[in-house]
Parts: C-alpha cells; sequence; structure tokens
C-alpha cells in the first residue's frame, strides 16, 4: 500500500532540459560566476574596499586572500560540468557562512543578510534550469 501522490514528480524531473531551460540556465549561472569571481579576485587583491569591509565584519584584514582564494576553488567546482553538483554545494556553505556574519553583525535584512540567499537561489537556479541530474535530485513536485 503505496501512497504516490505526495511522492509524485512531475515530467521536468525525468525529461532533458529544453534548448531554452539550457540558455536560460547558462546565462544565469554566467551571471552568477562573473559577480563570484569579481568578488573573489578583489579578495585575493586584497582591495582598500575589501580591507574596510571585511574589518568592520571583525575579520583580521590577513584572511582576505584566504577567503578570495576558497570562493574561487568552490567557483571552479561549480563551472566544471563533472564536479558542478559539488561546486553549488560548496557555494551554498561559503554564502551560508556570509549569512550568518551579517546576521552577527546585525547588517540590515533584506539588502545585505539575505543576498547571499539570494545569490545560492541563482547558484541552484541556473544548475537546475541546465542539468538533468539537479533536476532528478530537486524534482518540482505538484500536490
Amino acid at each position: 500500500m503505496t501512497s504516490t501522490s505526495a511522492f509524485t514528480s512531475t515530467a521536468s524531473a525525468d525529461a532533458a532540459p529544453s534548448k531554452g531551460a539550457r540558455i536560460a540556465g547558462l546565462i544565469v549561472s554566467g551571471l552568477v560566476v562573473l559577480f563570484l569571481l569579481f568578488d573573489s579576485v578583489i579578495h585575493v587583491l586584497n582591495t582598500s574596499q575589501v580591507q574596510e569591509a571585511m574589518a568592520d565584519l571583525g575579520f583580521d584584514p590577513g584572511l582576505n586572500r584566504v577567503f578570495g582564494v576558497v570562493l574561487l576553488v568552490c567557483l571552479i567546482a561549480y563551472v566544471v560540468p563533472a564536479t558542478s553538483i559539488l561546486g553549488a554545494v560548496l557555494l551554498t556553505g561559503y554564502l551560508g557562512g556570509a549569512v550568518a556574519t551579517n546576521l552577527l553583525t546585525e547588517q540590515p535584512i533584506v539588502s545585505t543578510t539575505l543576498f547571499p540567499i539570494y545569490t545560492g537561489i541563482f547558484v541552484w537556479g541556473g544548475l537546475w534550469l541546465r542539468d538533468l541530474e539537479v533536476r532528478r535530485i530537486m524534482p518540482i513536485r505538484r500536490g
């Protein structure tokens, strides 16, 4: 005796993404990659703006390059198709740390604290649009 109504996935989880969905996914993922690449580069370069911002958040300025390299490694894993899901998971963890930091330092909620969550939505959304395996892992379900 099994009930399938609550656990039945839609055809989108079983069907390959359409050409339009793949293109949209590449665009969304590309924009996220460009943004995060810029963020990692300015951290690695340890610009004065990064030094000030990180000091305001309570971080030792010596860690700025470490943050940049960690983000770059996560980003590379996301860009390589064979490790894109791992990269998305790693980026989710990285972005979660940003949310926690923003909460601890009492940053504005909508504009600052939630921004890494918005970024994570685009990380996974872009991957979902273009990758069948992600659709299988995270199908859209209808009641």
